[in-house]
């Protein structure tokens, strides 16, 4: 049998696990290394990819710095989470609010040390991206749309890193070639970006009671429910451009399967949308979102399978 002391230790451990969402985590790093493998530098061999000390870093480091984002975000929204996520927030207050800022600092020091070993310009890299984290759990988001478009941008910021990685490695004879793998990167983020859009909004719509009483000004709250949905509903529409591109225009393998059948379940996504006014049917919709999203990250395997035999 556990002594008390083990049981304490134990949950107090599952506790910052929940807070730095480290069930998130490994699909952050899944995700960055077969962009890189199969996206980015799909001229490169797998092994040599995954054997790179700097991608390592840069992976590590995006990891830390993500999971002190969750500690920061958490920090500053345990009064909306005891509404929102009572459950959930339960179990994160096991943690004292300064034992996690100690961890959120203790992440952000060693992360930015981590980049410093590759170049100054990775350091100050994360250094913009840690403190953009910051701001935007700060300030920006209450705010209605910045806010969302803030939150989108910071979650797909540390595939940016692996691709300036291998963009300023690259021999000046070989840009050229890249601008067709940059066109093909820009249209698979458009469609990573709207998608978290769309799921950054229907947490707005999740997330109402919490939100409104604590003055947060997100677009159901300003503009009302119908508004968010048409905002939705467009972001749904406009995620038809980046599949066309990478269906029609660019090489995408087997993903293209991935793409048909995201569309497909887009179109069920906007009728039970419209359908939905209970916190319990918006979130059976963003799980929906949620698993999209995980989805796409496996199937991103489907551009060039035998990639992983070589």
């Amino acid at each position: 049998m556990l002594s008390r002391k083990s049981k304490l230790f134990l949950l107090k451990m599952a506790s910052l696990f929940s807070v730095v969402r480290g069930y998130n985590i490994p699909i952050i790093v899944l995700a960055q290394y077969l962009s890189a493998i199969f996206i980015i530098a799909p001229e490169k061999r797998a092994l040599t990819i995954l054997l790179d000390f700097n991608i390592f870093i840069i992976v590590l480091a995006s990891s830390l710095t993500i999971a002190s984002g969750y500690i920061i975000n958490s920090f500053y929204d345990s009064q909306k989470d005891l509404i929102n996520r009572p459950n959930k927030s339960m179990l994160d207050r096991l943690v004292s609010q300064k034992t996690k800022l100690n961890v959120y600092f203790s992440l952000n020091f060693i992360a930015t040390f981590l980049a410093l070993i590759i170049s100054w310009r990775a350091a100050l890299f994360f250094a913009t991206y840690i403190f953009l984290i910051w701001f935007y759990s700060h300030k920006l988001k209450k705010h209605p749309l910045i806010g969302n478009v803030t939150a989108t941008m910071l979650a797909i910021l540390p595939f940016f890193a692996i691709l300036l990685y291998f963009y300023l490695k690259m021999p000046f004879d070989e840009i050229e070639h890249y601008k067709i793998v940059l066109a093909v990167i820009f249209n698979h983020a458009t469609f990573l970006f709207l998608l978290l859009l769309i799921r950054e909004m229907t947490k707005d719509l999740e997330n109402i009671k919490g939100d409104l009483s604590n003055g947060y000004k997100t677009i159901p709250i300003i503009y009302g429910e119908i508004i968010a949905k048409r905002g939705i509903t467009l972001l749904c529409l406009l995620t038809i451009i980046p599949v066309y591109a990478l269906v029609e225009i660019y090489d995408v393998g087997y993903m293209d399967i991935y793409f048909y059948l995201c569309l497909i379940a887009q179109i069920f996504f906007l009728i039970y949308l419209w359908k939905s006014d209970k916190k319990e049917q918006f979130i059976k919709l963003h799980n929906v979102l949620k698993t999209i999203i995980v989805a796409g990250v496996f199937s991103i395997v489907l551009i060039n399978p035998s990639v992983l035999l070589h």
